[in-house]
């Protein structure tokens, strides 16, 4: 097994976290955590991969025969419907934010009003 993909996804992972420490836009900051939480994908595909593998699914396959893992298909499926949920919530939060106090910068927002 090559560490490639490993460090593939490490890469994304800090180019996001970066974006959201940097960022002076809530949209922005909500951007760069769909990147980092993207690189789930990419290391939950890798620890999944088998070269040479199948799909396991057939049920004429020989024993012994070589199968990419279902549960981290599985996992990875449920990593990007939550990711777009949370993506998602997070947006119509910022569009909330920007209706009541008219601007998305996170410095320029006050503490909370009673």
């Amino acid at each position: 097994m090559t560490i490639l993909p490993f460090l593939t996804a490490g890469w994304i992972f800090l180019v996001g976290v970066y974006g959201m420490v940097t960022s002076r836009d809530i949209i922005h900051a909500v951007g760069c955590l769909a990147v980092a939480q993207s690189s789930t994908y990419v290391l939950l595909l890798t620890v999944g991969y088998r070269r040479g593998g199948i799909a396991p699914y057939f049920t004429d396959t020989p024993l012994r025969t070589r199968t990419v893992d279902p549960v981290v298909q599985a996992l990875a499926l449920t990593d990007v419907v939550v990711g777009a949920t949370v993506t998602a919530l997070l947006l119509a939060l910022a569009v909330q934010i920007r209706k009541r106090h008219g601007t998305v910068d996170p410095d320029a927002l006050t503490g909370l009003k009673g």
